[in-house]
């Protein structure tokens, strides 16, 4: 039994005791985020939610979500798997304006619903695999819409967070039953932080919340998370097709040859001067390329292991961009010759 289908019969079996003594705490005064009453903020960190769709994870009785509906004008989704603590919420709070209760996963409800303006967790979010709840929360919430999870951080044994995302045993205590196995993803804020930020969100603040009894070891942290706006979509190259580009560049070689007598330069039929060079062709590398320019312009010879790359220089002729590495030849064999049907030649 994998452990959400563990999680899933223990809430199971926690709502069928709980409808069997017909218990439905209370609705709260103010909305709040630990076991404890009075300890930690209320509503406010979820901001001002009139009128705003919020989501309540794992909403169980559904006593947070009517109180955000009645005192604060929400309209609240409350969002439950097991069907027994579904039952418990219906049952209680079906009439009342403002609040509707799911049966439901959370991940794939989230796949057809409409993005909500804010959700929060009370102690629940721990029951599900962060790898699946939060990628669907991203999707089922707008950019900038706030997350509140408020977890468990170190356990009544005193056990601490755990520093790897993987599930570890748990138990529910009820007063008058046996304590019911779980899995939970127990983890340490850093842990948090970084799932969040993995799946589009940002990690505002952390709080710890000890239990006001100094002798228990329980801690429970809060967790305020804000949703990332989209980020442009990255077009990392043009759409490809069987045509070739229209050419607008020219790739070459100038060949830099020193000696005693200075630089070796060639006057061009136009008059210019000209270094040895000209285009690369398709599969020739640079080094190549200036053997070849070298011999065709200037019957001059030498070898891949003379040529030594310089850097490049980018201009534009005629509205063709031009691209020429420059390569210093180091040592050659011949004497340089106006060569048969070449344009540059009277080397010198």
């Amino acid at each position: 039994m994998s452990a959400e289908e563990t999680n899933a019969r223990a809430w199971h079996i926690y709502g069928q005791r709980q409808l069997a003594r017909a218990y439905t705490p209370p609705i709260p005064d103010r909305l709040g985020w630990t076991p404890w009453e009075g300890i930690g903020p209320g509503a406010e960190v979820l901001g001002d939610v009139t009128g705003r769709r919020v989501l309540d994870i794992g909403s169980g009785t559904g006593h947070h979500a009517v109180h955000l509906a009645q005192a604060h004008g929400a309209r609240v989704t409350g969002i439950e798997l097991s069907p027994t603590q579904h039952e418990r919420a219906v049952s209680a709070h079906a009439d009342v304006d403002g609040v509707e209760f799911v049966q439901a996963d959370v991940t794939e409800y989230l796949a057809g619903a409409e993005p909500f303006d804010a959700a929060y967790a009370i102690g629940t979010l721990a029951f599900i695999d962060p790898h699946r709840s939060l990628p669907a929360l991203r999707d089922g919430l707008l950019p900038g819409a706030p997350l509140i999870l408020s977890l468990l951080h170190t356990d009544l044994h005193g056990r601490g967070p755990s520093t790897e995302v993987a599930p570890r045993e748990q138990t529910i205590l009820l007063r008058d039953d046996p304590p019911l196995p779980t899995q939970m993803w127990v983890l340490a804020p850093q842990l948090w932080e970084g799932l969040l930020t993995e799946y589009g969100f940002r990690l505002e603040t952390v709080d710890l919340f000890p239990h006001p009894d100094e002798s228990a070891s329980v801690i429970q942290q809060l967790l305020r998370a804000r949703r990332l706006p989209d980020q442009p979509a990255r077009v990392s190259s043009r759409p490809r097709s069987t045509r070739p580009p229209a050419p607008h560049a020219v790739v070459g070689v100038g060949a830099i040859l020193l000696s005693e007598q200075g630089i070796l330069l060639g006057r061009h039929r136009l008059g210019t001067l000209e270094l040895p060079g000209g285009s690369v062709e398709a599969g020739e590398s640079f080094e190549n390329a200036v053997i070849r320019e070298l011999a065709e312009e200037t019957g001059l010879v030498t070898r891949a292991e003379n040529v030594e790359l310089l850097g490049t220089l980018v201009d534009h002729v005629e509205g063709v961009l031009r691209v020429t590495v420059g390569a210093l030849v180091h040592s050659w064999h011949g004497r340089p010759a106006t060569q048969p049907d070449e344009s540059v030649g009277d080397w010198a």
